[in-house]
């Protein structure tokens, strides 16, 4: 289920009350990516290609060695760390959404949730940047309640994965990655980048230049080794230093401790801030505590000088594995287009409520995603229940909680599919702006149409006249309808269910596919072009058939394609191919075949099946706007590939 706005980033509100820090919009991540696609000629619209069979070219910390398919994948030595280039990085795994503002700010909020990603050494299933087709992939809901992600993994620096990062991103949470040292080897790594100052400064700038490349948002520090007196004085300064650093180059960005090593160098966890650890809580943003505390760590810490002031920079540790001596953990953890599996955080749109709440009378509501059926993508929200016989008056399930100013004239639309038995309706509650004419919270009622007919020359509702109040075969019913509201805030979104009869026990379920609000002024604006499609990395594989009963190999082309388009503009942009000619010339072009979703402007094409040379085929990028209206196909990217088979073998 997704909610759709015109805004680059929307303030998302916490259900407790606790919201997030606004930082800055990140700069163009465009000069990570190559100055140019093998010198392809932009007037052509053709690529050649000799078939070659060869190794793949590309580096293997970056692609998958048989799909060559993009991956993330963090440091693993000093040395890696320190010779780390910006040229180097992967272009795949940068981040392309930028952190959404939430109210009020980080901090503001007394009390604050960071969920450290601790699962089973991390980069699986999350590490292919465009998705895989996992079954049971690991994620996590309720975005709304957390104000922190750390990407925890064992390697010594941790990048998050850009899939975490994006999908996080859109709800206002910010996200750290990890520089981690264990046991021997660790120790010696600590006692090599803590001897002197320009040691640890350059180790500080490594993660300054790789959390600003990448796109995320400070520093998970955790040394767990014994570390010399030399390392251990010089471990605060470290860590006031890239604090700094961070501070300097991203507003908001955060540099944590963990409850590990204590002031003589010591490994000795604490499960508490004290005295003995105090100097590493003073020197950066906040502390976190190891799992084992007990009820007399966290009485004993609020009454201690030394977190006066700063008690929401102090993090209580919960292993949700219950592993050791702890609080709570394992379960008491939860008292919270093609027809197959798939998996990409990226696709995650701004996460919806999910609940249980019990009514008057026996009834009952409940909200939740839901795989089997879904409008588009990988879930649509479910609201099932029971209406009693007593209740009257409409169930009202609230769906998103958030701060988003609204345009004079907007356009919301609905896409549902709902039980028999019940009307629906769709319950905007806003407050007032600088201007609003409601006053405190009002309720607006947007009644579903079905169908709209539009008046002559309105051009905001006409370009909508194809969706709205139809039905789609599968059942599901578009509606829209149009407001006019001076200098309000939406603040709650809710879907009203009431019964369409005689009072009775009516159970009911409505499934929710999208909510669309959409300033009428943008709609006029005409879509832009996608500009410098350009095809490289090119890597030829053969392999058996896709098809069971194939037994002769496939030619299978792998390649990455760049292009121009803001990204700011786009849900996302689907990716096709199809045959222009081949070795058969009776066999006419062939239509266009969805290849997968892009989230920035690159994608990496792999095991894709072509025909055999000698043959040229067209590869497509189109882009699905925000907005929700199609664009032409004259403002698509189009570039060609012929490719013969190599005549020196």
């Amino acid at each position: 289920m997704a909610l759709s706005d015109d805004a680059n980033s929307l303030p998302l509100r916490r259900e407790d009350g606790e919201e997030h820090d606004d930082v800055g919009v990140r700069s163009d991540t465009r000069d990570l990516l190559l100055e140019s696609c093998l010198d392809q000629p932009m007037d052509s619209s053709s690529v050649h290609e000799v078939i070659k069979y060869l190794p793949s070219p590309l580096p293997v910390k970056h692609y998958d060695a048989e799909t060559t398919e993009p991956i993330s994948c963090g440091l693993q030595t000093l040395e890696e760390l320190l010779l780390w280039k910006r040229s180097e990085a992967n272009p795949f795994n940068v981040a392309v959404v930028p952190l959404a503002p939430r109210e009020p700010p980080l901090t503001s909020c007394l009390r604050r949730t960071l969920v450290s990603h601790d699962m089973m050494g991390g980069y699986l299933d999350d590490r292919f940047v465009q998705g895989t087709n996992a079954d049971a992939p690991y994620a996590f809901y309720h975005w709304q309640y957390i104000d922190i992600f750390n990407y925890f993994t064992h390697n010594l620096v941790t990048i998050p994965p850009a899939v975490w990062t994006n999908a996080a991103h859109k709800h206002g949470v910010i996200v750290l990655g990890t520089l981690i040292t264990e046991w021997t080897d660790g120790a010696a790594v600590c006692e090599a980048f803590l001897k002197d100052e320009e040691s640890y400064r350059a180790v500080a700038d490594k993660l300054v230049q790789i959390s600003h490349c990448y796109g995320f948002d400070g520093w998970l520090i955790n040394i767990e080794n014994s570390l010399s007196t030399d390392a251990v004085k010089n471990t605060p300064l470290f860590l006031r230093y890239l604090a700094d650093q961070m501070h300097e180059r991203l507003s908001g960005s955060l540099v944590l401790w963990y409850d590990s090593v204590i002031e003589n160098g010591r490994l000795t966890w604490q499960n508490e801030l004290n005295q003995s650890n105090r100097m590493f809580f003073d020197a950066c943003d906040g502390f976190f505590t190891n799992y084992n505390w007990t009820e007399q760590n966290l009485e004993w810490m609020k009454d201690y000088s030394g977190v006066q002031g700063r008690q929401s920079d102090v993090y209580i540790g919960v292993d949700v594995f219950a592993r050791g001596n702890v609080v709570g953990g394992k379960l008491e953890t939860n008292k919270r287009e093609v027809d197959r599996s798939w998996f990409n955080l990226t696709a995650q749109e701004i996460q919806p409520l999910y609940y249980y709440k019990e009514l008057e009378g026996r009834g009952w509501l409940s909200s939740r995603g839901c795989p089997e059926d879904a409008w588009n993508g990988g879930s649509s929200l479910l609201l099932d229940g029971l209406i009693p016989a007593t209740h009257t008056s409409p169930v009202c399930a609230k769906i998103f909680s958030l701060h988003v100013p609204l345009a004079s004239k907007t356009l919301v639309t609905l896409i549902y599919k709902p039980s028999t038995g019940i009307r629906v309706s769709l319950e905007l509650k806003t407050t007032d702006a600088s201007l609003c004419t409601h006053m405190d919270i009002q309720d607006v009622n947007v009644t579903v149409v079905s169908p709209m007919v539009p008046d002559e020359g309105l051009q905001l509702v006409s370009q909508f006249s194809q969706l709205c109040g139809n039905l789609s075969p599968d059942g599901w019913t578009v509606g829209c309808s149009q407001l006019e509201l001076s200098g309000c805030a939406l603040r709650e979104v809710c879907f009203n269910i009431q019964r369409d009869g005689g009072p009775q026990d009516t159970p009911f379920s409505c499934r929710v596919g999208e909510i669309m609000l959409l300033d009428g002024a943008s709609l006029h604006v005409p879509p832009g072009v996608v500009q410098g499609l350009c095809i490289y990395d090119v890597v030829w594989l053969r392999g058996a058939g896709s098809l069971p009963e194939s037994t002769s190999p496939c030619l299978r082309l792998n390649a990455t394609l760049r292009w121009d388009y803001p990204t700011k503009l786009v849900r996302h942009f689907k990716v096709y191919w199809r045959r222009l000619r081949g070795p058969d010339p009776r066999v006419s072009s062939g239509q266009l075949v969805l290849v997968g979703r892009a989230y920035s402007n690159l994608f990496r094409v792999t095991e894709l099946a072509v025909p055999e040379p000698p043959s040229l085929l067209e590869l497509v990028v189109e882009p699905v706007i925000r907005k929700g209206i199609p664009v032409p196909e004259s403002h698509w990217g189009r570039r060609s590939l012929s490719y013969t088979e190599d005549s020196t073998k």
